[in-house]
């Protein structure tokens, strides 16, 4: 039985969701660990810029090759798990992830576990366009039973136009917030008992509470998700 938590790697994209997450990890740790006490967190990461290119020209194998790298970084840091706190890059995720020669835990797998565990039949994907229109969450929600949909074309631009001119800036309004939950909202007119935050920066802009549906935050729980692997098998 260990004596520590194992060291986590956040391998970082955007600014806001990696901060949210390493937040996250080290206001929950306390309650574990014991007063002031969290996991060694290592962070690494390269420009969004740098992301974002090969994203808008669909080459994801360069996007893995970035998060590799970045995995590699924080390894060679000492981390004994890795975590991704971006939904969207999790496409390139899966080709690589073992790649790595430590856990790397997935987003879309612990949403869908959390989902699943809270009885969840039909789950509303809100994120990118790259991510509610490409293949991260499909499976990992249809290995658990669970259904999916994305808002429609329009509520897909809007979304994507949100995250990428004001939450990545760290700009939170109220107009966006109405516009969200207003998307929500027909999401469950089409049969969506929850919905995933899967921007990990939309947990900023709309608290769970503020949903008009159960809301799963992508961002907290893969942070918890790694807390709790960063302790199994410790000694508390």
């Amino acid at each position: 039985m260990s004596q520590k938590p194992k060291h986590i790697g956040i391998a970082a994209v955007s600014a806001e969701g990696a901060a949210l997450c390493y937040r996250t990890i080290c206001a929950e740790g306390p309650a574990i660990l014991g007063p002031h006490n969290h996991p060694q967190i290592t962070m690494h990461t390269f420009s969004l810029d740098d992301y974002m290119r090969p994203v808008y020209d669909d080459r994801w194998d360069d996007v893995g090759r970035m998060l590799l790298e970045s995995a590699n970084k924080l390894v060679d840091a000492g981390a004994e798990l890795v975590i991704c706190p971006d939904n969207t890059v999790h496409q390139a995720i899966d080709p690589i992830r073992d790649r790595v020669g430590v856990p790397w835990l997935h987003i879309a797998e612990e949403v869908a576990v959390s989902a699943a565990s809270r009885g969840v039949k039909r789950l509303g994907i809100l994120g990118t366009k790259y991510l509610m229109e490409g293949p991260v969450y499909p499976s990992k929600l249809a290995a658990r039973g669970i259904t999916h949909e994305i808002p429609d074309a329009r509520d897909r631009e809007r979304i994507n136009s949100v995250i990428f001119d004001e939450l990545v800036y760290g700009r939170f309004d109220a107009g966006p917030r109405r516009d969200f939950q207003d998307i929500i909202r027909r999401l469950g007119d089409r049969g969506c008992d929850a919905v995933v935050l899967g921007c990990t920066e939309i947990p900023l802009l709309i608290r769970e509470g503020e949903s008009p549906l159960p809301a799963f935050d992508s961002t907290r729980i893969l942070a918890r998700a790694a807390l709790r692997e960063s302790v199994r098998g410790v000694r508390l």
